[in-house]
């Protein structure tokens, strides 16, 4: 004769992403089909050991300083110079080449600073083993070209920041190319393109035509006197020295280069620049056929409409709704999707946060004093610190797990399908069933009865579901 006591299921530890359950709630739709990189685009396992050979010298120095323990950089994030001087004895490198290897390693991750105190990232540990690692590790490197190098010091501020706007279009020229550009088109495609943001800021007198507002100041220069070119050779110079532009034709038969300068009369991006600007142009692409429009919708709807994405397409999609808005004004906006009732929502919030990065880092900080968002708060905190995401959940207390365990259930109850709601027990920090059915009572949170009804209804176990279904009784009753 069967018993009827509930069985003492042993449970799996908890997954390592607990917002993957909360995911797979969501039927998948029909995939877009994965996009095909240009013909003659390398393999990501040779682009990987491209951008790994220019952040040779980055990833050695970011090695490094871990070995050495307690580095403390400077109030600006630069390397002290008793640092560098050992760091340049160490490695055999002269001090400018340990200070610029220093910074390319900030900017790629491979370095980073809490509250002045240097840390080796993530990215560094799995720098070797994990080709994705490397690549965005580069990305990030890329993105921050503009900080590469030193703008003339002719340029003011205002027109150094429309060139650095205009750029985008310059590497989608190069992109759409698909070999080199003579100087003279780019200097005109940015001359172009800068008159058009002062038109945007209203900067060309009323009634006055663009193009006559830009003959009048001269298509060479900006309002501090800078020549436009001057400029333009700046940017080449900066892209050059982080990889995405190719060495001018000849540059070192002739001797040039060795400076980092761009020489040559044409640019033409190298395969990472060019993987890199088509991998940005897909991005776009991808978030303005969204079926949401999430670019311009509220931040409940976008993340409504990624629900039902696998990470990567969610991740793009998080960066163009993030790229259209202040960066504080997005982050509070996240957070106050994750303060509402829909669990799904709350896990989608932090993720998006994730790509916001840095910038997120204070309010999230704060945030995790809230209950509702402690859990999520920790783990993103964790994680940004340079954890190991394999690791993540031991950042959480017994009772932060199992309030985050009934999150997630509540996702999946409002969201799945019944066997997921079924499989999501394997997820339970606690060993058995009669184990987390108390402690799922003593975490309080709101959702608890809703959970365990709709647990007891899809689980095929009898004497569990019984069990389940009197947990749920007790808590509606307040009994023990």
């Amino acid at each position: 004769m069967t018993s009827r006591t509930p069985r003492d299921s042993r449970l799996r530890l908890v997954p390592r992403q607990p917002i993957a359950a909360a995911r797979r709630a969501v039927s998948t739709r029909a995939a877009r089909p994965a996009p095909r990189p240009p013909e003659g685009t390398p393999p990501p396992a040779e682009l990987a050991r491209q951008a790994r050979a220019v952040l040779a010298g980055a990833a050695r120095l970011a090695r490094w300083a871990d070995h050495a323990g307690s580095l403390r950089a400077g109030p600006d994030g630069s390397l002290p110079e008793a640092a560098v001087a050992g760091a340049a004895e160490a490695l055999g490198l002269p001090p400018h080449q340990v200070r610029a290897d220093w910074d390319r390693a900030r900017l790629a991750g491979l370095v980073e600073l809490h509250d002045g105190l240097a840390r080796p990232g993530w990215r560094l540990r799995a720098w070797d083993r994990d080709d994705t690692a490397a690549l965005r590790g580069w990305v990030a490197l890329f993105d921050a070209w503009s900080l590469a190098l030193a703008a003339p010091a002719a340029a003011g501020t205002s027109a150094v920041a429309e060139v650095v706007e205009a750029v985008p279009q310059l590497l989608s020229l190069l992109h759409l190319s698909a070999g080199p550009v003579r100087l003279p088109v780019l200097l005109d495609m940015l001359g172009q393109r800068v008159a058009e943001l002062r038109t945007e800021r209203c900067e060309v007198p009323y009634g006055t035509d663009p193009a006559d507002a830009t003959d009048a100041a001269g298509p060479a220069s900006d309002a501090a006197g800078a020549p436009l070119a001057d400029l333009l050779r700046w940017a080449l110079d900066a892209l050059l020295a982080v990889g995405a532009l190719m060495p001018p034709r000849g540059a070192h038969e002739a001797g040039e280069g060795a400076d980092g300068r761009h020489h040559g009369q044409e640019a033409q991006l190298t395969p990472l620049g060019n993987w890199s600007v088509w991998v940005k142009l897909e991005q776009i692409c991808v978030a303005a056929q969204s079926p949401a429009g999430n670019i311009e919708q509220s931040a409940e709807a976008m993340l409504r409409g990624c629900a039902r994405l696998t990470p990567g397409p969610a991740r793009a999609e998080y960066r163009a709704w993030l790229a259209a808005r202040s960066v504080g004004a997005a982050v509070e906006e996240l957070l106050a999707v994750a303060r509402g009732e829909d669990a799904l929502l709350r896990g989608l919030a932090f993720e998006a946060l994730r790509a916001v990065g840095g910038p997120a880092e204070p309010v999230v900080r704060a945030a995790a004093d809230e209950p509702v968002l402690r859990p999520y708060a920790l783990l993103w905190l964790f994680e940004h610190d340079g954890g190991d995401p394999e690791t993540a959940s031991d950042v959480l207390t017994r009772e932060e797990s199992t309030w985050l365990w009934v999150d997630t259930a509540a996702a999946v109850a409002d969201h799945g399908e019944t066997q997921l709601l079924v499989r999501h027990l394997d997820s339970a920090v606690q060993g058995s069933v009669p184990r987390l059915l108390a402690e799922v009572r003593a975490v309080g949170h709101p959702r608890t009865v809703q959970v365990l009804v709709a647990l007891a209804a899809a689980h095929p176990d009898p004497a569990l579901a019984k069990a389940v279904r009197r947990a749920a009784f007790q808590v509606h009753t307040g009994g023990a």
